[in-house]
């Protein structure tokens, strides 16, 4: 029997303008490009560099998608101008003129459709093309909170790992930048249960993987109640914890500065693996943080409302071409910088003045919510409460940097 040799890998980068890359292969050959040896490992075997130096550690921890055992990307209706809007009347008149039908209210639901911005959907599942009803119906039988995440290759490419939000309904597949974004149910409601309430906590059951939540019980030495409370309430002082206490930890972890680097490589690879907690006090730490952002990105905590912008021109609202100024504002500067913001205008002469410049330029799942909103509304009149809202998304995101800063401070496993 032949005794075959392994191939040995190289591999080399060459990066700059075209003409740099053609002067650099005909100045080279083979023999004299210097050639990075790879060692690729199972089971990916990537032919690129990779640094692995943290992959037990990060193997350690569990997946989000065997915690979370019923998931599924976004519904897709294929008709979103028809089947999708802002307002019910229009949505009923657009179904009933393009499909012939009678329009049946009782089916609309609430659709995160981007971040930060939520309509309605005609959800027909006879005329949505991919309904995923099997995931959705756990948001429309009664009130849910779930996950949604994606796999960074398929959304964000090679940009620092953002790929987790919340929800409290049905989903869009195209929720992220270049779709992709994975709805992970908290809790699911029983096949018969059909009634459109939010009273049925005795008829859903937790969507957590039992093995999982046990190996987090022993950690932090705490009973788990598969209780079917949605209310933040923290069951630290009795020593039991809870299904929305499991989805604040990895909501936290998640939005770590010190995760997201640390284990870069691994997040571009699949869904991410979150750590276990290493001890009750750490565990409580992160639910406290991620009770907090998942609270303002619902915008359902009090404080979005406490506006930090200025909306100070009356015009026609008609959003324009969109543009921002950079301001140096003489207010005390945070944690020793300096403060910038930005005057957001929404056509040439009105604007949203003191815009952070960190919320201006904040990335969910490959968009930058508070360039996204506005450029989606193109052409259109803002409302008095669309100027209310967008000022709340600013809030939202200037908080949730200043949260992942907390965060940060937490030791990661």
């Amino acid at each position: 029997m032949p005794n075959y040799k392994l191939a040995q890998v190289l591999h080399v980068d060459v990066f700059g303008k075209r003409e740099d890359k053609y002067k650099f292969l005909t100045q080279n050959s083979l023999h004299t490009i210097g050639w990075q040896p790879l060692q690729p490992q199972l089971p990916e075997l990537f032919f690129v560099p990779k640094n692995f130096d943290v992959k037990n550690e990060y193997d350690n921890g569990f997946a989000v998608n065997e915690l979370f055992t019923l998931n599924n990307v976004g519904i897709v209706t294929a008709k979103d101008s028809i089947l999708i809007s802002d307002e019910k009347t229009v949505l009923l008149k657009n179904v009933r003129e393009n499909f012939q039908i009678e329009t049946n209210g009782k089916v609309i639901q609430r659709i995160a459709y981007r971040p930060f911005d939520n309509k309605l959907v005609y959800y027909d599942t006879k005329l949505v093309e991919r309904a995923r009803e099997k995931v959705m119906q756990h948001f429309t039988k009664g009130e849910n909170l779930g996950l949604v995440i994606g796999r960074q290759g398929q959304v964000v490419g090679n940009m620092q790992w953002n790929l987790s939000f919340i929800t409290n309904s049905i989903t869009d597949f195209n929720l992220y930048y270049r779709g992709g974004g994975v709805l992970f149910p908290l809790y699911l409601y029983s096949q018969n249960n059909t009634q459109q309430t939010t009273h049925q906590t005795n008829e859903r059951k937790p969507n957590l993987n039992e093995k999982i939540v046990d190996e987090i019980a022993q950690k932090i030495n705490h009973a788990f109640l598969d209780g079917n409370n949605l209310v933040d309430l923290s069951a630290e002082a009795d020593g039991t914890f809870t299904p929305i206490n499991i989805l604040d930890y990895i909501y936290a972890v998640l939005h770590s500065p010190t995760y997201r680097e640390k284990y870069k490589e691994f997040l571009k690879i699949d869904f991410p693996r979150v750590p276990y907690p290493k001890n009750a006090e750490t565990f409580w730490q992160f639910v406290k943080l991620g009770s907090k952002i998942r609270q303002i990105h619902l915008l359902e905590s009090p404080i979005v409302n406490n506006f930090i912008t200025q909306y100070p021109v009356d015009g026609d609202n008609v959003v324009g071409k969109i543009s921002f100024a950079l301001q140096d504002y003489d207010s005390p500067p945070k944690d020793g910088e300096e403060q910038y913001y930005t005057a957001v205008y929404i056509n040439d002469t009105q604007f949203f003045g003191n815009v952070p410049l960190e919320a201006w330029e904040f990335y969910i799942g490959g968009y930058q919510p508070a360039q996204k909103w506005l450029k989606d509304r193109k052409g259109r009149t803002l409302e008095f409460d669309d100027i209310l809202h967008y000022q709340k998304i600013i809030v939202a995101l200037t908080e949730t940097d200043r949260l992942m800063k907390e965060i940060y401070k937490i030791e990661i496993e």
